[in-house]
């Protein structure tokens, strides 16, 4: 029961109230008087309590108890229909020839007003139960910084890559790409990566090397490695690569970039975090913060899919080295 500021009775005093007309015999001018109320407001709940009982004296709802231009429940299925093929409220509204409000209010009223995946096939998750029994390997191609400022700070957002002519005669770059390597466990997202200067299927291959001395360096054993259709991964060097060293290789379905999710969500986080989350002056400046990022995501970030553990925390509860 909630009462306003200035509210005269709450529901112990209505009930003395009431108690004084039926229970003593006052007159309904009296009580009221002594209650500081009105003779009808004192009369309502008398007749109330005498209706109802005790439940009587509770507050009742103020909504009307009928709405004349209520949407009709057939009207409120067509629009579930329509939202679950993924129409925005104004293309329904549009459709139906309704009011957007209205489209809207239903919508949130039935716990459909966001999108999501209404629709969709349900998303399915995943998470392996033992660290190294699944790495995730990924490649993202980062414009070098020259003049001064990346791309997303200078003016235009442009990638800054003048070119010259060689002794040939042939136009050539002179700033280009640099390449960021990553590779995530599944099961307590520890995280390995490299800056390179290229995709190719050679360097492909040192860094899954690399990336596999550095989990065994804590404690794991990587099992199975998972990747994407790209060319270095799908070379005969890269197979090899994994044969050397006792891997199963995964790769994701065409066109299904979310299978290797977890590569592609810690790419994001990254790029916000390293790459896009301060002002380098120059390409090896942004270098030089990559590591001093990394350990932090490794050893204080907590992660909400991992129970706000560190990876460093959910490898060693997972392992039994906690200390």
């Amino acid at each position: 029961m909630k009462l306003h500021a200035n509210a005269r009775l709450s529901l112990i005093r209505r009930r003395e109230m009431v108690e004084m007309v039926i229970g003593e015999g006052r007159s309904i001018a009296d009580a009221a008087a002594r209650a500081g109320v009105s003779t009808r407001t004192c009369s309502k709940w008398v007749r109330r309590f005498e209706t109802s009982g005790a439940a009587g004296l509770l507050d009742r709802s103020s909504a009307p108890l009928v709405v004349a231009n209520r949407t009709e429940e057939q009207r409120i299925a067509v629009i579930a229909a329509l939202r679950r093929l993924r129409m925005t409220g104004p293309e329904i509204a549009e459709t139906l020839g309704m009011a957007l409000s209205t489209v809207s209010g239903i919508l949130t009223r039935i716990g459909m007003g966001r999108l999501g995946r209404l629709g969709l096939d349900a998303a399915v998750r995943y998470e392996r139960a033992r660290p190294g029994e699944l790495i995730h390997i990924d490649v993202k191609k980062l414009g070098r910084i020259q003049g001064g400022a990346g791309k997303r700070v200078r003016a235009g957002g442009r990638h800054y890559t003048p070119t010259f002519t060689d002794a040939t005669g042939a136009r050539r770059k002179t700033v280009g790409w640099e390449f960021v390597h990553i590779a995530i466990d599944d099961a307590t997202r520890l995280a390995y990566v490299e800056l390179l200067d290229d995709e190719t299927a050679i360097t492909a291959a040192g860094f899954l090397r690399r990336a596999v001395a550095f989990f065994a360096a804590h404690g794991m054993t990587v099992e199975q490695v998972m990747t994407d259709n790209g060319g270095a991964y799908r070379s005969t060097l890269h197979a090899l690569a994994c044969k050397t060293l006792g891997l199963r290789h995964l790769r994701t379905r065409a066109y299904r970039p979310q299978t290797n999710g977890k590569a592609e969500r810690f790419i994001r986080t990254l790029l916000a975090g390293w790459a896009y989350g301060a002002i380098y002056g120059s390409t090896a400046e942004r270098a030089a913060a990559l590591d001093g990022w990394l350990f932090t995501y490794n050893h204080r970030r907590r992660h909400a899919g991992i129970g706000r553990q560190t990876p460093i925390q959910r490898l060693n509860n997972l392992l039994g080295t906690y200390t």
